[in-house]
């Protein structure tokens, strides 16, 4: 079956990194694009980065952009996200996605969230 299981959040002062990793299986990892999503206390989840097939395209949140690099590993089915210059605002859970074709169309896949928190 699909699994995605996320690892590296922690808690990190303002100004600080952290690398978060998505582990994947149970699905042709290196054929489909991958997503990471963040979702803070009282608010809706948010997209933040976007990582194609291959790794060629990438896309971000304006928020993050210039601070957070997705990047992928296919021949170890990971996703990453690499996250520089944190801020509380970036305080949140992060969770990794992504979306297979089914009989029904897509379905999309969670990974658990792995907790970013962000504070002195």
């Amino acid at each position: 079956q699909v699994q995605l299981v996320e690892s590296g959040g922690g808690l990190v002062q303002p100004g600080g990194s952290l690398r978060l990793s998505c582990a994947a299986s149970g699905f042709p990892f290196k054929s489909y694009a991958m997503t990471w999503y963040r979702q803070a206390p009282g608010k809706e989840r948010e997209l933040v980065a976007w990582i194609s097939s291959t790794g060629g395209n990438t896309n971000y949140v304006d928020s993050v952009k210039g601070r957070f690099t997705i990047s992928r590993d296919n021949a170890k089915n990971a996703v990453y996200l690499q996250m520089n210059s944190l801020i509380p605002e970036d305080t949140a859970v992060y969770l990794c996605k992504t979306s297979l074709p089914s009989s029904r169309g897509w379905t999309d896949y969670w990974g658990q969230g792995t907790q970013v928190t962000v504070s002195s």
